[in-house]
């Protein structure tokens, strides 16, 4: 028989990273062609004119614009205003 008992592991020692979700611009920001406006997990907010969802439930601009958000039923959207 074994004279100590066996060491076992350490359970701790497993934390994710933080997935740094949320808005990277707000409203009434300037924002260039492609930038990334919002990124989450899901459809929490819906992507409106000139901006589109990506595979990752990002939203996208696709002009260059200034960011506009506005709820309607429940549903926030984000949309983009071309400039001058």
């Amino acid at each position: 028989m074994a004279q100590k008992k066996a060491g076992g592991s350490s359970k701790n020692g497993r934390d994710s990273k933080s997935k740094r979700l949320g808005l990277k611009n707000y409203n009434n920001d300037y924002i260039n062609k492609g930038s990334i406006i919002l990124k989450q997990n899901g459809t929490k907010f819906y992507s409106g004119k000139n901006t589109f969802l990506s595979k990752n439930y990002s939203i996208h601009s696709k002009i260059n614009g200034i960011i506009f958000i506005n709820k309607v039923k429940n549903k926030v959207y984000i949309n983009v205003k071309k400039c001058f």
